[in-house]
């Protein structure tokens, strides 16, 4: 696996550790489907959190947040949607919510968490 990878899934693992020290239970990490890849599904007893983690080991080329153009929350909205129909027992009776998580640092364990909890995808 390039560096690259392993770097991206280590802040996964921060970021599902994040969403698991505030109560929420990680249902689903990497779900794919034919419009794409959800990062991490979060649970609480009335929400599902559909969570983008973005990694950088420093702002020189842009902050995380600035990936998440217009495209790729039409995607996040689409691929969410595929989730959802596949997880209706999951979903219901919960409110779905988009996050974006953002890791500034060149080590993920000890990088600069940074929370958009509220993402509008649509």
């Amino acid at each position: 696996m390039a560096a690259k990878d392993d770097f991206g899934r280590a802040g996964e693992d921060r970021a599902a550790h994040h969403f698991e020290s505030t109560g929420y239970t990680i249902v689903d990490r990497n779900w794919r489907c034919r419009a794409g890849e959800i990062d991490l599904v979060a649970l609480s007893r009335d929400e599902v959190v559909v969570v983008e983690v973005k990694t950088r080991t420093s702002e020189a080329f842009g902050h995380p947040f600035e990936a998440l153009n217009d495209a790729k929350r039409s995607r996040m909205w689409r691929v969410a949607m595929s989730w959802v129909s596949e997880h209706r027992d999951l979903v219901q009776g919960r409110r779905l919510r988009f996050a974006a998580l953002g890791l500034i640092g060149a080590d993920p364990a000890t990088a600069r968490l940074e929370l958009l909890p509220d993402l509008d995808v649509r």
